[in-house]
């Protein structure tokens, strides 16, 4: 299944909860430092309830460190700022979807980063800033297992 990459995640409940995304899914969860938050914190281990234990997670000292890796794997880097759909993407299984932090989103530095392959986005209504980070990673997961007919479903 896809690669979900938090690049410097800042709150708790939302890790845990894309633990519990991974774990539904089938998706790897990508986490690279820094994180704003010990992953023994109580709003982590909540958010993601009882699957922990069932979710695959990784924790990487950098991005590079995270692409190097994947190496084969195409980036999607999701932004605000896009102006692709995440639709309009014909997803393979090995995709790495990337997301920023919170409250901020992914920085120009990593948005220019030579391996992305593109930068997407899901529509929103006008004037609103973002969607909560698991919702938008949750989002994207589904699509990409929609396209692949939600293989081991």
């Amino acid at each position: 299944m896809v690669h979900v990459v938090y690049f410097e995640p800042r709150i708790p409940g939302n890790t845990g909860s894309a633990i519990r995304l991974a774990a539904v899914s089938g998706a790897r969860l990508h986490l690279v430092e820094p994180l704003g938050f010990d992953l023994s914190e109580a709003k982590l281990k909540r958010a993601g309830l009882d699957y922990h234990d069932l979710a695959v997670m990784d924790v990487h000292p950098s991005l590079d460190a995270v692409l190097d890796v994947l190496p084969g794997s195409r980036v999607f880097a999701f932004t605000t700022r896009a102006t692709v759909g995440y639709t309009e993407v014909e997803y393979r299984p090995d995709d790495v979807l990337l997301f920023g932090p919170e409250p901020t989103g992914l920085p120009d530095d990593v948005l220019a980063h030579p391996r992305i392959t593109d930068q997407v986005k899901i529509p929103m209504l006008p004037g609103r800033r973002s969607l909560n980070l698991t919702n938008a990673a949750s989002i994207a997961v589904y699509e990409v297992w929609r396209q692949g007919g939600f293989a081991g479903a």
